[in-house]
């Protein structure tokens, strides 16, 4: 919901359309998926670099503060995915305890309106994603996964994958801290909570198959990565809409505050549960239309979709139970923004008590 998001998916659709003949026939058969927001996220590997760097300098408290114990390693995790100069310490205080090589991530699909998506799971078919440091190889599981799982429950969408910034948000971090990450990246567009719970049981069931026909372990060779930010809250510059459910003031900042650790405190922290993840979608989805917000997660399903799966994976594979642990919560005005003028970066929107968003960083052991 950032509001320059269209203005970035129209560049990189124009870019694509104006490179040279030989740019083209090389992209094409490379089959790259170029970046979209060069604005409110490192692109550049010395971009990236400087980002670390600040962020260490500048809320190494932050980090210490929410360290985990040495050999802690996230199974599932719930990450934000605004500008960096607004949620960049929260990044790395989740993904530093993803160790896993291979990523399936559960990203937001903003547009899914535009292309008429709803009620799948949303595939690309690129051969690797652009990174600052190079490029970052999609997993062969992809394929894995759509071969085993019912027609009807997924799509392959590169042009909704191409105007979509939530997963391209995590690459830069994982990168750093890996460069020989892949990924799996998977829009969950509007959806109904029983076709939910259908297409989790599904997805679940095939990653199950593949985990254990490769022997890959869950937290150690593969993981599950769930972006969103949390709460969009004001009554301005929110493309004519009011998301302040309690007032624009100080007041209904903490009233606001208030409710947003309660959804963290009863949908994510403990053991995961599917009536937890349940309770999230009653949170933020209205019972009568599943298309609208009751509270303004962009994840209303990215998040449910990623859970369900995680637990039912869970389930089937006996694993032990999966505990969330919250590990920080920050606004894009409740704490000093990192610098990013100086790197050719900056915002994309404005951050007020009349115009903010929530940012959750949670991992699940």
């Amino acid at each position: 919901m950032k509001i320059l998001h269209l203005f970035f998916s129209l560049f990189a659709l124009l870019a694509i359309c104006s490179c040279s003949t030989n740019t083209k026939t090389q992209q094409a058969k490379q089959n790259i998926r170029p970046v979209v927001d060069t604005v409110g996220f490192a692109h550049l590997d010395w971009q990236m670099d400087s980002i670390v760097s600040r962020i260490s300098t500048q809320f190494g408290e932050e980090l210490a503060e929410t360290a985990q114990p040495e050999n802690t390693v996230w199974r599932t995790a719930i990450c934000p995915h605004d500008d960096y100069a607004y949620a960049g310490w929260l990044y790395p205080a989740v993904l530093k305890n993803l160790k896993a090589k291979t990523l399936i991530i559960f990203g937001v699909a903003h547009k899914a309106r535009n292309f008429q998506l709803e009620n799948q799971l949303v595939f690309d078919s690129f051969d690797a994603w652009q990174g600052p440091y190079g490029t970052v190889k999609v997993s062969p599981i992809r394929e894995q996964l759509m071969e085993k799982m019912p027609d009807e429950y997924y799509v392959v969408h590169d042009s909704m994958q191409l105007v979509e910034q939530s997963i391209e948000s995590m690459i830069p971090f994982l990168q750093h801290q890996n460069k020989a990450t892949e990924i799996v990246s998977v829009l969950v567009p509007y959806m109904e909570k029983g076709r939910m719970n259908s297409i989790a049981e599904s997805f679940a069931a095939a990653l199950k198959d593949i985990t254990s026909t490769q022997q890959l372990e869950w937290g150690k060779d593969i993981a599950l990565l769930i972006t969103t930010d949390a709460v969009h809250y004001g009554c301005e510059e929110w493309g004519g809409n009011n998301y302040a459910r309690f007032g624009c003031d100080s007041i209904g900042y903490e009233k606001a505050m208030e409710y947003e650790h309660e959804i963290i405190a009863n949908c994510f922290t403990g053991d995961l549960s599917n009536d937890k993840t349940d309770q999230f979608i009653n949170y933020t989805v209205q019972a009568d239309n599943f298309k609208e917000y009751k509270w303004t997660w962009c994840g209303r399903y990215s998040v449910p979709m990623g859970l369900k799966v995680a637990n039912r994976f869970q389930q089937l594979t006996n694993a032990a139970s999966l505990e969330g642990i919250p590990l920080a919560y920050e606004t894009t005005i409740s704490h000093p923004e990192i610098p990013v003028q100086d790197l050719k970066m900056g915002k994309t929107a404005i951050a007020t008590t009349k115009h903010w968003v929530g940012l959750a960083a949670i991992g699940f052991k």
